[in-house]
């Protein structure tokens, strides 16, 4: 017959028993944050993405310390006869680090920087929109269920049916007209255009995660109890079910992200985003097509910018999934 010891804090070494309850005591955010810094993948891509976006944030100052400005016309760094940027690789020098544009001479790093400022602002204003409406539509739909259900589900189903790209070239005319008229600027009404139909056409696929993620956390035990308690139906949205949803959300968000990049740079590329000279991503791939036979390089760097920003995000947002899913291991 044996006796099983029991343990205490006094019976294992201090630094074992402080190890215990620190793993015992870690929080999902936590051990996600864990798993992702040991996925080196994932650590790159944050610190990439962190790196464009602080050029983008402090484009002015680094412009101002390189001497360089994304509107200036510089007619000596161009041949006189056919505008062709002088010197190998679009005209690459220390004036001009990345080279110059094609005609005007104007620096590719200064418009590179000033155009993810306004690539990064619309797609990050887009997401946290989308987000929004999505979560609140997402889960009063999967909470109330019936007729309230139905009338949300067929509501999404009437926007996912209209054809995102078509209508956002068919109605930007009228509408940036009319944000204009209400005393917008023509680029800030078109920056604003572009956000809200990204948004409003981007809301249905987060709403419909968020609903069937609720039908789900509705029949728990803790919904339930607040129940019965006689907790108002705010309360149970927003302060039960709603912090078991931020794992989906997140990821949500990381993986859309690179997605709203990409359509507001076709959106410029087909002439419905900002109006020059304001420099987007975009609006230089489109730019760059005419010269892309006698200087590639003109091509190459806001695509290649475009394509690390894009693959960046996906992903950091397949490493973000898996860190937060708790069918992987604790530790």
């Amino acid at each position: 017959m044996t006796v099983s010891a029991q343990v205490t804090p006094g019976s294992v070494p201090p630094a074992a028993f402080e190890e215990q309850e620190a793993i015992a005591g870690r929080s999902l955010g936590q051990l996600a944050w864990m798993r992702l810094r040991r996925d080196k993948g994932a650590m790159t891509a944050m610190i990439t993405l962190i790196v464009i976006i602080a050029l983008a944030v402090f484009a002015p100052l680094i412009t101002r310390m390189l001497h360089i400005d994304p509107l200036s016309f510089d007619d000596k760094a161009v041949s006189q006869d056919g505008g062709l940027p002088i010197g190998p690789f679009g005209g690459m020098s220390l004036a001009h680090p990345l080279g110059v544009e094609p005609g005007t001479g104007r620096d590719n790093l200064a418009r590179l920087l000033y155009g993810a400022r306004v690539s990064l602002f619309i797609s990050f204003s887009a997401t946290i929109i989308t987000c929004t409406i999505g979560v609140l539509v997402g889960i009063v739909a999967g909470y109330r269920r019936g007729w309230v259900d139905g009338a949300l589900g067929r509501f999404m189903d009437i926007v996912l049916a209209f054809p995102l790209l078509l209508v956002a070239l068919s109605m930007a005319p009228v509408l940036t007209q009319r944000l204009q008229s209400m005393g917008l600027s023509g680029n800030g009404g078109r920056v604003l255009y572009l956000i809200l139909v990204i948004s409003i056409f981007g809301w249905p696929y987060l709403a419909r995660i968020v609903r069937g993620q609720v039908l789900s956390i509705r029949e728990r035990e803790f919904v339930e109890s607040a129940v019965s308690m006689g907790a108002g139906t705010s309360r149970i949205l927003f302060r039960e079910i709603l912090p078991n949803l931020w794992a989906p959300i997140l990821v949500y968000a990381t993986i859309v992200m690179p997605s709203y990049i990409a359509l507001e740079a076709s959106l410029s590329f087909l002439g419905v985003g900002v109006l020059p000279p304001t420099p987007t991503w975009g609006a230089m791939l489109a730019d760059s097509v005419r010269y892309f036979v006698v200087d590639p390089a003109f091509l190459f760097f806001p695509g290649a910018l475009l394509f690390i920003v894009v693959f960046a995000f996906n992903s950091l947002g397949d490493a973000v999934r898996d860190a937060l899913d708790p069918r992987t291991g604790r530790v």
